[in-house]
């Protein structure tokens, strides 16, 4: 009898250092690292989608605050930046601010090797636009889709949205868990999709983006930012994975 209960008390023993063990191993996997993508000042993590180098032009850092700005009589548009980092799985979390009749966007999983598209940095996107201010004759049939929070030319954001006008900020969340992926906006999920699954590649089939193989599926990718049309600032980019 005395043998059978320290033989018990080792066993117990021995289960609750194992637990503790997978407990604490299963808390390192679920840690993620944190990158601030844009901290206020610097643009380090940033590079053209022309050159290796942040743009001389188009952008600017004031106030803590990220600028695109839109074309003027003396100068271009800002042209797209992209992360030197490519990513996964990943929380990417910012907060935008539009001018009147501004047009621009997130991409993600962006590449630059679709065959036959080489030099073309591709991927899905997170719409931004001043959607009060567009018409469905500027945007196409596609309306929908194209308005803020949308999965651009794939998947439209609900029209009752809680967006702010332009000159307030907006914050955007993008999740990506495996081929799972959530577009939110203002602490409100907009929509989630899953990548490569029957009913993505059938909206992909009847868009634009047909002509590109496994378009959106690379297993990682740059984060874009596009300089497209009118002025957008970007603030508090943060990413983690």
């Amino acid at each position: 009898m005395k043998h059978t209960f320290i033989y018990f008390i080792v066993v117990t023993l021995i289960w609750g250092i194992t637990g503790c063990q997978n407990s604490q191993n299963s808390s390192a996997k679920q840690e993620k690292k944190l990158e601030l993508l844009f901290n206020g000042s610097s643009t380090d993590a940033w590079q053209s989608v022309l050159t290796d180098s942040f743009p001389e032009q188009g952008w600017d850092v004031t106030g803590e605050v990220l600028t695109v700005h839109a074309q003027t009589d003396t100068t271009p548009a800002g042209n797209d930046i992209i992360t030197k980092t490519q990513y996964t799985n990943f929380e990417l979390e910012l907060e935008f601010k539009l001018t009147k009749h501004a047009n621009s966007g997130i991409k993600y999983f962006v590449v630059n090797n679709f065959p036959g598209y080489e030099g073309q940095y591709l991927g899905v996107e997170y719409q931004i636009i001043d959607d009060e201010s567009y018409t469905i004759e500027e945007l196409g049939n596609n309306f929908g889709n194209h308005t803020t929070g949308s999965l651009y030319e794939l998947i439209p954001a609900p029209k009752d949205k809680l967006m702010n006008p332009p000159g307030e900020w907006n914050q955007v969340k993008i999740l990506v868990d495996g081929k799972h992926v959530e577009h939110w906006l203002n602490g409100k999920k907009m929509l989630e999709y899953e990548r490569g699954s029957d009913s993505y590649r059938a909206l992909v089939a009847k868009s634009k983006y047909h002509v590109y193989e496994n378009f959106g599926e690379s297993p990682g990718g740059h984060i874009l930012l596009q300089g497209h049309n009118g002025e957008v600032a970007y603030r508090s980019i943060k990413i983690s994975y």
